[in-house]
């Protein structure tokens, strides 16, 4: 599908940006990161909300911002929709005239036949009448949706739309939010902190940190294969270690490591000379443990370890496990509470475990520390 968003955004303060992405028609990006990445302050400045120090934002080849040309189209004509995170509705209006009221250059029954269809395509309908007091968080969030579109917008800007909502009533947004999308022929940019949330929503992942771009891509391939270790602890990998390169084989597919005193084997990396010093990282989901009976086989990266702290919680056990042949080695491991409830996981536990040479990363190595003045 061709056209779509491109921005790139540039300032020194008071919020530092430099963030470069796309998105186009179709699809959904989500935007990432910890607060204070500028995430919302680069939806007002798609919006036109906020004017950057240089910026560059255009829609389907309509250019709404151009700071070297000097271009700047007001919000009005930017033909952008857009959820605030607290929905922003009129508290004195209706949920229909909330709709309503974006309409106010079409005639009064093209007005009401319009508001009236998207809060009914929102799910709200035979809500009409009540305001948004009287709105559960979900209901306000439809409304706020529904007046986000109702003027057939170029692009959708979500800024935490689910945030002030529980956990079933956000689940079922979500699903919505989903159908919806596949409908819309237009760019859709969510801000959200839930990394599980921009996994199921999103067609493409820009991790951010501090304003500045990191990575984009699709949703499997940057939380598979982050380009630095910086990208992987923003997305919560708690596997992130320091090693050397000590071989590699290209018929094989794989790199071979060595880290403290072990050898690893992982994806292959040649960009990175023997002797190298890189990191690596692995997802906690990806550390399998091995039954008891199971036969040991070389080249598994097998590691006999101890847990030495477990934390059980819903679907999903966390444990921290001691490598037995180097005790200064630690590696996280998630698995479905069943499953540790089924090989007795305790604290003092000894066990193996693997780690598939698919699932290791090879990355750069961490920046060193710059000393502080």
């Amino acid at each position: 599908m061709s056209g779509g968003l491109e921005v790139r955004l540039e300032q020194v303060g008071p919020i530092p940006l430099a963030a470069e992405f796309t998105c186009p028609r179709g699809q959904l990006l989500a935007l990432v990161g910890p607060s204070g990445s500028g995430k919302t302050t680069i939806l007002r400045c798609i919006a036109g909300l906020q004017r950057p120090t240089i910026g560059h934002v255009t829609c389907d080849d309509t250019t709404l911002l151009d700071t070297d040309t000097n271009i700047d189209l007001p919000p009005q004509r930017r033909q952008v929709g857009m959820v605030f995170q607290d929905y922003a509705l009129f508290p004195h209006l209706s949920a229909l005239d909330n709709v309503r009221l974006v309409l106010r250059d079409l005639p009064e029954d093209e007005r009401e036949a319009r508001a009236r269809g998207w809060l009914a395509r929102t799910r709200v309908a035979g809500l009409e009448t009540r305001r948004p007091g009287q709105l559960s968080g979900g209901e306000q969030q439809r409304v706020a949706l529904a007046r986000a579109l109702a003027r057939d917008p170029a692009m959708l800007l979500l800024d935490e739309p689910f945030s002030a909502v529980d956990q079933v009533t956000r689940h079922r947004l979500r699903l919505e939010l989903a159908d919806l999308a596949r409908d819309l022929e237009v760019p859709i940019v969510l801000v959200t902190h839930d990394l599980d949330e921009a996994s199921m929503l999103a067609d493409q992942i820009c991790v951010l940190r501090r304003g500045r771009t990191l990575q984009q891509g699709p949703p499997e391939e940057v939380l598979a294969r982050p380009v630095s270790a910086e990208v992987a602890r923003l997305i919560d990998r708690r596997n992130i270690h320091v090693a050397q390169v000590t071989g590699h084989d290209p018929d094989g597919g794989w790199s071979e490591i060595s880290w403290g005193g072990c050898t690893l084997r992982g994806t292959h990396a040649p960009n990175f000379a023997a002797g190298e010093k890189v990191s690596w990282c692995i997802a906690s989901t990806d550390v399998l443990l091995i039954p008891d009976r199971a036969r040991r086989e070389d080249g598994e990266n097998g590691f006999d370890t101890r847990v030495i702290g477990l934390l059980r919680g819903g679907a999903l056990s966390q444990a921290v496990l001691k490598c037995s042949s180097a005790p200064g080695l630690l590696l996280h491991m998630t698995v479905p509470t069943r499953v540790a409830r089924r090989h007795a996981l305790t604290v003092g536990r000894e066990l193996r475990v693997s780690l598939p040479r698919e699932a290791i990363h090879i990355m750069p190595a961490p920046m060193p520390r710059m000393p502080r003045d």
